[in-house]
């Protein structure tokens, strides 16, 4: 009975579609809403690097999650949501590395996961049902 749940294909794929799906409901907010990118790019100039670097964000929420929904270097599109959310953490999410919620949850339950998801994508690439160019 149990051997029927042992799919290690079925499970990339829905890993795939709920980080890279919503992870890309995010990137939308921000395509949708252009003050959010000004937002980031005042946040990167406040830690000294190039405000022009917030359009990554599009790469990190759009690009990338679309990337990994169908399957194409989806490795590829792994590392850059990872690292999409080590810069997320990094410029609005430091402060609260350490902090719970008063339920006993993590502060950053949601980007840990993004974070941690994105990472198991790159490290185990998308499995069988992907995207296979010719």
């Amino acid at each position: 009975m149990l051997h029927a749940l042992h799919n290690d294909d079925l499970g990339k794929l829905l890993l795939r579609l709920s980080v890279g799906g919503l992870m890309l409901l995010h990137g939308i907010a921000k395509l949708t809403n252009p003050d959010s990118l000004t937002w980031i790019g005042n946040a990167l100039s406040a830690q000294g690097l190039p405000s022009f670097l917030a359009y990554g964000v599009l790469v990190g929420e759009i690009v990338a999650p679309l990337m990994a929904i169908i399957g194409l270097q989806t490795r590829l599109a792994g590392l850059l949501m990872t690292c999409n959310m080590l810069v997320a953490i990094f410029l609005v999410h430091r402060h609260e590395l350490l902090d719970f919620q008063a339920n006993g949850a993590w502060a950053l339950e949601l980007q840990g996961l993004f974070l941690f998801g994105a990472a198991a994508i790159m490290f185990l690439g998308s499995g069988r049902t992907a995207y296979r160019p010719d």
